[in-house]
């Protein structure tokens, strides 16, 4: 009995490690084309949808295309209709696996682990360790149900055990919820609808389920992997990944749950179609063995999220608007003064996780520009005690930059590609430069309670000069905010003219007030803090041209 279950977990641990190597293989050397796929995805319901069975087929993991989306969405770089279609063809894409090892590759296990250690560990060049990894966690998967299979043979001819598994008879009702509850919670404990399909299929092979038990446990499994989409919101603030999450959950559990209405009818559908393109009769029994059953239940998996986001695609919009109103009812506000909660979620998936921290970035950009605005208001209101608040921004500022830049560390001292790693790199630039602009904003904070402690004033011109400047600095942050979500074509373009502007205002503005010196219109007190002030607000430009390259993917 021991000896079965650490067989059969061991085996299964195996199939996991498998799928997992094999998945971030394929995310390290495909994250290039699938970030190409990303940016272009139409908000086209049909478009969307294909290109996430595209991209799930890739990766080969629902999960992590559900995560990436998620944070794409978070980060404002895809809308909730095109999220929502592309985990609909998410759902279909991964079906790839279970089709995959419907094949009984089995054969192949050992000679691609052994190939997979000579790529991963005895090459140099990146992109031929990733191949390594992909080849390698292919034959781990195989073996993996190899070692279920071999533990779970003894107790076929156990009478507990066959009695144990005749409750999963969905000939009931009860047997049938027993099947899709089972299901579901297997999959929210192992997190992976890949790794409890193989097992299904494994019990099944060994005739240990019927086909109308497993395969009502795989739609259970349906239902257990919209935990993943759920769990990528924890901690998030945007609106539309907490809809993207409902609607995922939503489009699982009415289908499964409309499948079951009609669950003899799908049955044997999958049956027929089965039969039609060529496999022999389900219950064919070989050496002990039912050799085509794992064929029926990949063809059911791909059948039903088929025929599952083909009826959701056409009513997307309604599907939506329900996601909406079971989602929070108000977008919720930009939270200045909440530190990133990054947590261990995303690490394990570099393209999501470089994604949700690009969007704290936008909140840390917003969260500055919120202190700068607040702060030049005070040269015209001259509101001491509203001036005083710069402190704490400031210091959040800071903390936010310790964060961010701590996970950034993170995710690039785990396995990331090259393009992942520039995109660190800029991602580090833009948040360092961020939290200079910070400092800038501070040193604006700090001039203008000395002007209002002594009661200085400045001349109409050159309150007139720092309006315009501070408008044009307003401008260009506005300018990377945008871009931050979504680069513009001619952005590069835009940031240089912005920043010689700045630069020669600030020139001609300096020589403005050396006139009003020579004239005595200014004093030497006023002038050192309007000095200040200028050299500040033009250091804020430079900081906004460090952070337009960093977007630019030029430093």
């Amino acid at each position: 009995m021991v000896g079965v279950i650490i067989t059969t977990l061991g085996g299964l641990g195996m199939f996991i490690l498998g799928m997992k190597m094999m998945t971030e293989g394929l995310q390290m050397s495909a994250g290039k084309r699938i970030k190409a796929i990303l940016s272009a995805v139409s908000s086209n319901r049909v478009v969307g949808c294909i290109t996430g069975a595209f991209i799930t087929a890739m990766v080969q993991s629902s999960s992590a295309t559900t995560v990436m989306t998620i944070g794409f969405v978070t980060a404002g770089l895809m809308t909730l209709q095109q999220a929502v279609g592309m985990i609909l063809g998410a759902n279909v894409g991964t079906t790839v696996t279970a089709q995959l090892i419907a094949f009984k590759l089995t054969k192949l296990a050992l000679p691609a682990i052994t190939t997979g250690v000579v790529l991963k560990y005895f090459t140099q060049q990146k992109k031929t360790r990733y191949v390594g990894d992909v080849i390698l966690g292919f034959g781990l998967l195989f073996y993996g149900m190899t070692i279920m299979k071999l533990g779970l043979a003894p107790i076929k001819s156990d009478p507990a055990f066959f009695s144990f598994f005749t409750k999963f008879d969905p000939s009931s009702v009860g047997g049938l919820l027993l099947c899709v509850v089972v299901g579901a919670a297997l999959t929210i404990m192992v997190q992976s609808s890949s790794a409890t399909i193989g097992l299904t299929m494994t019990l099944a092979s060994q005739g240990l389920l019927t086909f109308p038990g497993a395969m009502a446990l795989v739609l259970g499994e349906n239902i257990g992997t919209t935990i993943t989409a759920e769990l990528a919101t924890i901690g998030s603030n945007n609106i539309n990944a907490h809809r993207t999450a409902r609607a995922h959950t939503m489009f699982n559990v009415l289908g499964v749950s409309l499948m079951l209405c009609i669950f003899p009818l799908f049955v044997h559908l999958v049956e027929v179609v089965t039969l039609g393109l060529g496999a022999g009769p389900v219950d064919q029994v070989v050496e002990g063995d039912v050799v085509n059953i794992a064929r029926y239940l990949a063809n059911g998996h791909t059948l039903f999220n088929v025929l599952n986001a083909s009826f959701f695609l056409l009513v997307l919009p309604w599907l939506i608007k329900v996601a909406i109103m079971l989602s929070p009812k108000e977008e919720m506000d930009v939270d200045y003064f909440r530190l990133p909660n990054f947590g261990d979620r995303l690490i394990d998936t570099p393209i999501a996780a470089i994604a949700e921290t690009r969007s704290e970035i936008l909140r840390m950009a917003e969260t500055a520009i919120y202190t700068f605005s607040k702060t030049v208001k005070r040269l015209t209101d001259r509101d001491y005690k509203k001036l005083s608040k710069w402190r704490q921004v400031e210091n959040h500022l800071d903390d936010m930059q310790h964060e961010i830049v701590a996970y950034l560390t993170r995710i690039y001292q785990s396995d990331v590609s090259e393009s992942e790693a520039k995109d660190i790199s800029s991602l580090m630039r833009m948040t360092n430069n961020i939290e200079r602009i910070g400092d800038s904003v501070e040193n604006i904070a700090q001039a203008i309670e000395d002007m209002i402690e002594n009661h200085h004033t400045f001349t109409d011109e050159a309150m007139e000069d720092l309006k315009s400047l501070v408008s044009r600095v307003s401008e260009f942050l506005a300018l990377i905010t945008s871009a931050m979500r979504q680069k513009p074509s001619n952005f590069m373009n835009q940031a240089n003219h912005i920043e010689n502007i700045i630069d020669a205002m600030r020139e001609r503005f300096r020589e403005d007030h050396i006139q009003r010196l020579r004239s005595c219109e200014c004093g030497i007190d006023q002038g050192l803090i309007y000095v200040s002030l200028l050299s500040n607000l033009e250091k804020i430009g430079d900081y906004c041209f460090n952070i337009s390259e960093a977007i630019a993917g030029k430093k």
